[in-house]
């Protein structure tokens, strides 16, 4: 199937919009909201998964049943796979190298009526027609392991040995250092940053305890507070609480005055030491990591600038 880049996105979607049509057989149900969504890759399938989820966030109202296929290498694995199409018919999404392997696949959905779309194949015609060199089609290329891949693995190891307060020797091996009060999503955004090889470490501010030295003094790496509303923090640690079935320090804990407080007086020192802040309310991991790689963009523009970096 051959077709523009810029039409990819309308064309899933339209695919999508075919549960409103009433495609019969295609879908479940005539009138359920649930249908089947058939995901096939050659590699990991995470390329796939991502795009797909980029469209179906977008019909709340329809959910997809996701049939994950990863590793589908060859033709005994792909009419396995085809088996199930027919057995639960739904919209085929594919990232597949092999030319043979893709169109057995699509041809397989053509004869019975499923709607077949290669994510990679039109970034890949544009991509070979404006650098006017073909695509070597490696499979799992970006999953190499090379220098990048060896980066993310150190930035996770040098994470997971600096949740939560315990910091370096060196805070200027780190390149973020996240601070926050208590329920502020530090723990979970710095891993997302390993995974990106930022080496990320995270500091907790306490009521009472005053933020190191090492930490106020560091210039190499950035930091950054993470902050949210009072409500959705009382709201979180009280979820918390439950799931702990704490009792003795709780009432401080979650009190919506103490909060607010802890919330003051990280936001003085932030406004104390120049430091940006991130309010994390509503906002998604994946959103906050993507607001602190663009400020540490900037962080590396201004050492630059300043000459900080050799």
């Amino acid at each position: 199937m051959k077709q523009d880049a810029n039409d990819l996105v309308f064309l899933i979607a339209n695919l999508y919009q075919m549960h409103n049509a009433n495609f019969g057989s295609w879908f479940m149900s005539d009138n359920s909201s649930f249908f089947h969504l058939h995901l096939i890759s050659d590699s990991t399938g995470e390329t796939l998964i991502a795009a797909a989820r980029a469209v179906t966030s977008q019909y709340k109202e329809h959910q997809p049943v996701e049939h994950v296929y990863p590793l589908i290498r060859n033709q005994k694995q792909v009419e396995a796979v085809l088996e199930s199409v027919e057995e639960e018919p739904g919209i085929v999404l594919y990232t597949i190298s092999n030319p043979e392997i893709a169109e057995k696949l699509e041809e397989a959905c053509r004869d019975m009526g499923a709607p077949c779309v290669s994510v990679l194949e039109p970034i890949f015609q544009i991509f070979q027609s404006y650098l006017g060199k073909p695509t070597e089609r490696i499979v799992g290329a970006q999953h190499a392991l090379d220098k990048e891949y060896f980066s993310r693995i150190d930035a996770l190891n040098f994470t997971m040995l600096h949740d939560d307060g315990a910091l370096p020797d060196d805070p200027e091996e780190a390149d973020i250092i996240l601070i926050g009060i208590s329920r502020t999503s530090k723990t979970p955004t710095s891993i997302y940053l390993a995974n990106r090889g930022i080496k990320t470490a995270n500091y907790p501010l306490v009521p009472g305890v005053d933020v190191p030295d090492i930490v106020i003094n560091a210039k190499r790496p950035l930091i950054v507070a993470l902050v949210a509303s009072t409500d959705r923090i009382q709201q979180v640690r009280q979820n918390r609480l439950l799931e702990l079935n704490a009792s003795s320090y709780s009432e401080s804990y979650a009190d919506r005055a103490t909060i607010a407080e802890e919330l003051a007086s990280a936001r003085k020192l932030c406004a104390r030491h120049n430091w940006p802040m991130i309010d994390v309310t509503r906002k998604s991991i994946e959103e906050t990591a993507a607001s602190i790689l663009a400020l540490h963009a900037k962080h590396i523009d201004n050492r630059k600038s300043a000459g900080a970096l050799r």
